[in-house]
This record gives C-alpha cells, sequence and structure tokens, in this order.
C-alpha cells in the first residue's frame, strides 16, 4: 500500500463483507485487522477481497511487529508499469518520426491500451468491490475517452505521467516506512548466550527470560535485561534519543538495541524478543495508525461525496455546452476528461495520514511517542500543561536526609520505618528502607502491613499499630504533637518531605526527605511559557515543601492531593482550556486518563508505553515541550498539505473547464500534487526537539 487511499480501499472492500466488523488498516505497517465472524464469511474470502484488488496478503504473526524490507523501485509492480509504459511511449514517439502517421497513431493506441489495462482491471475490481469512484476508474475513462476522439498521443502520455505518479508515491511512503525499518533493526540477529561454562552464538529471538548473555564493548544489547556482572557506559540514543552513555552496574536495567561502550557486561534476560523495549516502541508506532485524527476522517467523508461531485461535474461539462449551446462535442468531452484526472483526491486524501506517519515516525527517534492522529491533534492545542511533582518535575529518587527520634534512638526509628515500609512502592518508603539497609538496621516483624494511599502506610509490630506517614496523617490519628509540628515545619521549609512515625496515637520521630529536581526543569518551564503554555505542579506533598520547589521552578502549584483530588483538579483545569498531564505512569494513572492528553514518562517501562496517550523515554522535563513542538509542526504541516491539495485542484479545475489545460496537464497536476503533499509531510522527518523547542511559533 503506497498511500491513503490504498488503505481505504481495502478497508472499504473488506468491511462490506457479510460478518466483518471492526476493521482496521494500518498504512506503514501495511496490515489488516478485523473482527470476523467465520460462519458468514470466511478466511479466505477475506483474502481474496484483498488480492482482487490487486494487493498481496499473507497471514503474520501479531506478536513480531515488523515492517516488510524495502524492495528496489524497478522491481516493484509499480515500477515495472512505469518502465514499461515508458519503453512503449518512447516506441510510439519513434514510430511518430520514423513510419506514416496512421502507423505512428496505431502506436500511441497500443502502448495507451497496454499501460492502462492493469489500471482498468483494478478498477473494475473495485467498482464490483462497491467502490466505482477511484482514481482507477477515472484514470480508465480518461484514457480510453481520449482515444476516442483521437487523442491518442495525449492518452499514452497520461498513462505514463499517472505510472510515474504511482511510483512516486510508493516510494515516498517508502521513506516514511524507514524510520520503522530502522528501529527493527537496531536488536541484533545474535546473540552470545551463556550454557554452563560455554558461550555460544544463537539468535537473538531464540533468548527466553532468564537467559544470561555477553555483551562484548561494542555489541549491540540483544534483549531487555538486568546487568549481574560488569561496569559499563550504554549508549542508549538509539532506544531513549539521549546522547549521553548511561553508567550500568549490577541491577541497572538495559533496553534491546542499546551499545555497549566500554566493558563487558554480562546481562540476564528480562524480556523476550517479541516484548523488548523496541519491539513495543514498534507496535506502538504502527499501532498509532488506527487512532485516526479527526481531521484525517473528515478528509475520508468529503472525499467520498468529493469524488462522485467531480464525476457528475464532468458529465455536466461534456453535454451541457453541446446540447443547450451546438458547441463541439470533441472539445468539450476532451475538457471533461481532463476535469476527471483533476478531481482525484489522492493529494488530499494523503495530506493527512502523510504527515501523521512522519511525524510519529519522527517522534519515535527522539524517545516521544503518541498514540495516534488523535493524540497529535490533541497535544497542539494544549493551553495548560500539569505536572506530578515526584518522578517527573525530580527524579523521583528521594534520600533521607534527617532522622529525628522523639523518643529512643534514631536507629529504633529508623528500624520501626523500615519494618513498615518493607514492601512499599512508593518512592517515599523505598527511600526509608534503602536507608536502613545502607545503615545496617534490621526493622523487627511486621504484619498487617497495608498502604494508605496518599497519606502513608502502617503495620502491626509487637501488637500495636506503627504508622509511617505524612503530617497530616499524623494530625488525623491523633499522633502530632507541638513538637513534632515546629519540627515538621522547619524542615520542610527547607524543601524536604517530611514523614510522622507514630506508634498509636504517639510520635516517634520525623524522617525528612529530599527528592532533587531534574537538571532540565526550570528550563522546561521557561520553554512553555515562550509557547504560551501554563504549567501547574500538583503533588500528595505538604504545601511549604511544594511551594519552594513550584517558586524555584517558578509555577503555580496545589499540595497535598490524594489521587482523586488531583482528578478533580484536572477536572476543573480542563473547564475552557485544554490540558496535558504529565506523570510517572503508575500513581497519576487517574489524573492521566481525565486529562485531554495523558503523558507518560519512564524509559520504556510498560506503563509509561502502554497506560497514557503519549510517553516521553528520555525522562527529560524539556522534552513535553519537544512533544507540543511536534505535534503543532504535525498540525501545521496538513494546514499546508490540505491547502496545497485544494489549491492546485481549485485552480486546474477552472483553467481545464475554460480550455487553457488539458489532460497531460491535468494528471500532471494531480500527480504534483501528490508528490508535493507527501515530500512536504516528510519534511517532519527532519524534527529535531531541542531545535524545535527553541521556536515559539507554531510553524513547521
Amino acid at each position: 500500500m503506497d498511500c491513503g487511499g490504498c488503505a481505504a480501499k481495502v478497508r472499504g472492500a473488506v468491511e462490506r463483507l457479510p460478518g466483518v466488523a471492526e476493521v482496521d488498516v494500518a498504512l506503514m505497517a501495511e496490515r489488516l485487522r478485523l473482527d470476523l465472524d467465520p460462519h458468514q464469511t470466511s478466511p479466505d474470502a477475506v483474502v481474496g477481497a484483498v488480492r482482487a484488488l490487486g494487493f498481496g496478503i499473507e497471514s503474520k504473526a501479531p506478536e513480531n511487529p515488523t515492517v516488510a524490507p524495502a524492495r528496489r523501485w524497478y522491481k516493484t509492480g509499480k515500477g515495472r508499469l512505469v518502465l514499461g509504459t515508458g519503453a512503449l511511449l518512447i516506441a510510439a514517439f519513434v514510430a511518430h518520426l520514423t513510419l506514416p502517421p496512421v502507423v505512428a497513431h496505431w502506436a500511441f493506441i497500443l502502448a495507451t491500451l497496454i499501460g492502462v489495462t492493469p489500471v482498468a482491471r483494478r478498477a473494475v475490481a473495485m467498482t464490483r468491490a462497491g467502490m466505482p469512484f477511484t482514481i482507477e476508474m477515472l484514470m480508465s475513462i480518461a484514457a480510453i475517452g481520449a482515444l476516442v476522439i483521437g487523442a491518442a498521443e495525449e492518452a499514452a502520455f497520461v498513462v505514463f505521467l499517472f505510472a510515474v505518479g504511482e511510483m512516486l508515491e510508493g516510494l515516498a511512503t517508502d521513506k516514511a516506512r524507514d524510520g520503522i525499518r530502522a528501529l527493527a533493526a537496531l536488536v541484533p540477529r545474535t546473540a552470545l548466550l551463556e550454557d554452563g561454562a560455554e558461550i555460544r552464538e544463537v539468535a537473538a529471538e531464540r533468548l527466553r527470560i532468564g537467559h544470561v548473555v555477553l555483551v562484548r564493548p561494542g555489541d549491540r544489547l540483544p534483549a531487555d535485561g538486568t546487568v549481574i556482572e560488569g561496569v559499563s557506559g550504554v549508549d542508549e540514543s538509539p532506544v531513549t534519543g539521549e546522547s549521553v552513555p548511561a553508567l550500568k552496574e549490577p541491577g541497572a536495567g538495559v533496553f534491546a538495541g542499546s551499545i555497549n561502550t566500554e566493558a563487558a557486561l554480562r546481562v540476564q534476560v528480562s524480556r523476550e524478543a517479541a516484548d523488548n523495549t523496541i519491539a513495543r516502541i514498534i507496535r506502538l508506532v504502527e499501532e498509532a495508525e488506527s487512532a485516526r485524527a479527526p481531521t484525517e476522517r473528515f478528509i475520508d467523508r468529503f472525499s467520498r461525496i468529493y469524488m462522485p461531485a467531480v464525476v457528475g461535474m464532468a458529465l455536466l461539462v461534456a453535454l451541457v455546452p453541446p446540447l443547450a449551446f451546438g458547441l463541439g462535442w470533441g472539445d468539450w468531452i476532451y475538457r471533461a476528461l481532463a476535469l476527471l484526472l483533476i478531481g482525484c483526491p489522492c493529494a488530499m486524501v494523503i495530506s493527512v495520514p502523510a504527515s501523521i506517519a512522519s511525524a510519529l515516525s519522527a517522534g519515535s527517534r527522539h524517545g516521544l511517542l503518541m498514540k495516534g492522529g488523535a493524540v497529535i491533534e490533541a497535544a497542539a492545542r494544549t493551553t495548560h500543561v500539569a505536572f506530578d511533582k515526584t518522578g517527573t518535575l525530580t527524579h523521583g529518587r528521594p534520600v533521607v536526609t534527617d532522622v529525628i527520634p522523639l523518643s529512643g534512638s534514631e536507629t529504633d526509628l529508623l528500624a520501626l520505618a523500615a519494618a513498615v515500609e518493607r514492601g512499599a512502592s512508593h518512592p517515599l518508603g523505598q527511600a526509608i528502607r534503602i536507608r536502613a539497609e545502607a545503615d545496617g538496621v534490621l526493622g523487627p516483624a511486621a504484619t498487617a502491613a497495608r498502604a494508605i494511599p496518599g497519606k502513608g502506610a502502617e503495620a502491626v509490630i509487637e501488637g500495636a499499630t506503627v504508622t509511617v506517614g505524612s503530617p497530616r496523617l499524623a494530625k488525623e490519628i491523633g499522633a502530632m504533637n507541638a513538637t513534632a509540628t515546629t519540627s515538621a515545619a522547619a524542615l520542610e521549609e527547607e524543601g524536604k518531605t517530611v514523614v510522622v512515625v507514630a506508634r498509636g496515637d504517639t510520635p516517634l520521630g520525623l524522617i525528612a526527605l529530599r527528592d532533587e529536581l531534574r537538571a532540565d526543569a526550570a528550563a522546561a518551564m521557561r520553554q512553555l511559557r515562550g509557547k504560551g503554555i501554563a504549567a501547574l505542579m500538583l503533588t500528595g506533598d505538604n504545601p511549604r515543601t511544594a511551594s519552594a520547589l513550584a517558586d524555584e521552578l517558578g509555577l503555580d502549584h496545589r499540595a497535598e492531593l490524594l489521587p482523586e483530588d488531583k482528578v478533580a483538579a484536572i477536572r476543573e483545569l480542563a473547564s475552557g482550556r485544554q490540558v496535558m498531564m504529565v506523570g510517572d505512569g503508575i500513581n497519576d494513572a487517574p489524573a492521566l486518563a481525565t486529562a485531554q492528553v495523558g503523558v507518560a514518562m519512564g524509559s520504556g517501562t510498560d506503563v509509561a508505553l502502554e497506560t497514557a496517550d503519549a510517553a516521553i523515554l528520555r525522562n527529560r522535563v524539556s522534552d513535553v515541550a519537544g512533544l507540543i513542538a511536534l505535534a503543532r509542526a504535525t498540525i501545521a504541516n496538513i494546514h499546508q498539505n490540505m491547502t496545497i491539495a485544494l489549491g492546485l485542484k481549485a485552480v486546474f479545475l477552472v483553467t481545464t473547464v475554460l480550455g487553457i489545460t488539458g489532460l497531460w496537464i491535468a494528471i500532471l497536476a494531480d500527480t504534483g500534487a501528490t508528490v508535493l503533499v507527501t515530500a512536504n509531510a516528510l519534511r517532519l522527518l527532519l524534527f529535531r526537539p531541542q531545535r524545535m523547542i527553541q521556536d515559539t511559533s507554531p510553524r513547521a
């Protein structure tokens, strides 16, 4: 499939079959998915319907998302048609120069008939499938009609130009697919697998979870995994776009397709080939095509009305002047045939999907993933961005800075807190546990442990309930005295997060933690302001800590928010505004789902890739501005494409009716518009986030 029109033809032919529903045709992935009732239509019937249109089709395992390798243009069906029609046209011109006029005339007729035959076959197949108004049908009528009125030379030239235009569409679409092919090529085909005391080379796709592989300096990692031995810098730019190699040591996660730069690593595989980060990114980019933009849907609906209208207009042009005013039939039929070619909506139909496909491909190369055209359009309209604090504006790796016992020792206080947080997934709980392990503190046995969302955690230790939570939670349970209140306030003024450890209603002490802001967070806020976008921080942290961080970044904030409070804040903010929510994709899932656009941060995590509308793989806050810049550039590109397509159509419709331009100009205008639109869309492949975020305008 070479353009959005091809995808529409496949979709139209298949969805008319009984028992077929939810038809999804992905142009870039060249994939067809549908729900089928085999009692009404067999799978073979679906295959037959697609092949009848002239497309090849075969089954493909859905767990292995790949894009077919590119073929040389002259080896494709459309390339051979160009060569064939070109050779015939040259032969006809040679005959015109060297042979009698009658022989030359028949040479042009023969060239036209041979060249238009495969086009006419497709037109007939599509008519049988219930789609009579296609470019193939218009082309066939125009070429044969030109022969009837004696314009054989122009007919042959028009057939050749049509073949060239079809081939150029294929080349342009293939260029857009190169981005996905490049991703697929990142993962090496082989891996060095440890098999007992031996190391043997195996196919990377045969690696299983738990296998251990050796990755030498200069090698690409064959799978997602965890480093179990060795320390080395790993270039993750092929996956995340981050240019600075990341230090990897035992316990660190690594991505398939990354490049080991310094020393040998032993890596334990954590994901199979079909589920590694590269495969999931490819799958996301491919599936994003299914989320078609509202503009694209409108263009599809418009083209279904537009083509019959043009055919009707061509009939009027052919019939009314000769019948009503006695003008020459040949001249007005000629103009009507040219009008048919001008009326082809190819450029208009491809204007949106070509831009969307290029944007998705460009974004994936820079760690900016958006799930389809609908998300791109929504992101381009963003007026406000709400940020989670922990793990988004900050690194999400808080460290314990102060341990202040109100009774007993620091060791006892830390031991109790660590016991309560033993199974915690929240960053604050993990930080307390890490500090206890580093100090060699062993906590007592705890039972009935549970998290208190947005507030803290509690467990039963030696028959008493021990709570570790925010000062607000401590107040609720009556475990906040004057000393604790004063100490907590002082720590919060320093921008630290405070948790209170209490046994029953007795405060035992305070633990202060600090999570440092990301290095680019302040610059990201300036970039957003430069684009006229307001920013807001939503956090469950206390007001003093939130205020200290918000002042440092220069943005508004709301503090002490539970997950449901964040949802309410997003709903309030979204009243009359276009809101983008940026979070870590785990604790912020409800808020991400509530916002018009939910963006998850995280280097290839399941949640970052699968739960939100978009994902930022590099964990850079500044990439939020880059993502919005890409979305705005894409929408501007779509508007440019529609202007080119409709503008050229309007000009040549008028000149054709007036007799200024003829058949070959008509097909050249149609082909030229399609090529211009596609070439303009391919400009998005040159997108660079760091360059675009400096430009505060919405231009491409």
